[in-house]
């Protein structure tokens, strides 16, 4: 048996800061990441659920962003402004 150890190391942002017209856009992709989750997960065969259940593939989080609890909107808001912090990191410009 092999053992790894794995240390994650994220690229820093935390000096980077989103201009407002980028806190939008990260609330729109946000929206998205929800949207391409919740697809993959029923393209699996799993629906909706009061509470999650693995073996029947039930879920309580297949539903429309707008209809989710705010702290699963919080993550999904986390995962689009790191997305968009690391691209800013890398030097590119974010235009419209």
């Amino acid at each position: 048996m092999c053992l790894l150890k794995y240390t994650p190391q994220p690229i820093d942002t935390t000096a980077i800061e989103l201009p407002q017209e980028l806190m939008d856009l990260a609330e729109e992709m946000a929206k998205n990441v929800h949207e391409v989750w919740a697809a993959g997960r029923m393209a699996e065969g799993w629906i909706y659920g009061e509470v999650r259940d693995d073996a029947r593939k039930t879920h309580p989080c297949l539903l429309p962003y707008e209809e989710l609890p705010e702290s699963e909107k919080e993550y999904d808001r986390q995962t689009a402004i790191s997305t968009l912090k690391t691209v800013m990191k890398l030097g590119y410009e974010i235009r419209k």
